[in-house]
């Protein structure tokens, strides 16, 4: 396993009303330099349908959306030890400044993309950031059992704060 580092930049701005946490970002978000460039992974698509906007599909659309919609986006983990892409090989974990986001924002609501980036919020994060996070579903292509349709379900959600 090799220790990597994360090489992405948080998306948010003092506007923003909802945190989305990942936890570490795939071998493919690392070599584009942003979140969820893996094609099978479904969250700009979902993201897109809760929204009723257009897939983005360049980095730039990406922010914009994330922007123009109040959501902060960025990863739990500052650097850890990681086998490829897969959150169960995670060890060695250091965490990101996510209190600092919230400070700088109007932050009411925090989102955890799946049950890695949930578990270690809680363990590392909950008691700096001071928000209770909600684990939603993972969009990663590892998660194919959960359907387009149930992550829809279970991610309306984040509507609510917005």
């Amino acid at each position: 396993m090799n220790r990597q580092s994360h090489n992405i930049e948080p998306v948010y701005n003092e506007k923003s009303k909802v945190l989305i946490l990942g936890s570490f970002p795939s071998v493919k978000s690392r070599e584009e330099k942003f979140f969820y460039a893996h094609p099978q992974n479904r969250f700009w698509k979902l993201l897109a349908a809760l929204l009723e906007k257009e897939i983005p599909t360049s980095t730039e659309m990406k922010k914009e959306l994330l922007l123009n919609s109040h959501i902060a986006l960025w990863d739990v983990i500052q650097s850890c030890e990681i086998k490829g892409s897969s959150d169960m090989s995670i060890t060695n974990v250091s965490v990101n400044d996510v209190a600092g986001i919230i400070k700088k924002s109007e932050i009411n609501a925090v989102f955890c993309n799946g049950s890695k980036s949930y578990e270690l919020y809680n363990r590392y994060l909950f008691d700096k950031a001071g928000f209770k996070a909600t684990r939603l579903p993972s969009t990663s292509p590892a998660n194919a059992a959960c359907s387009f349709e149930k992550l829809l379900n279970e991610w309306r959600i984040l509507l609510d704060h917005l």
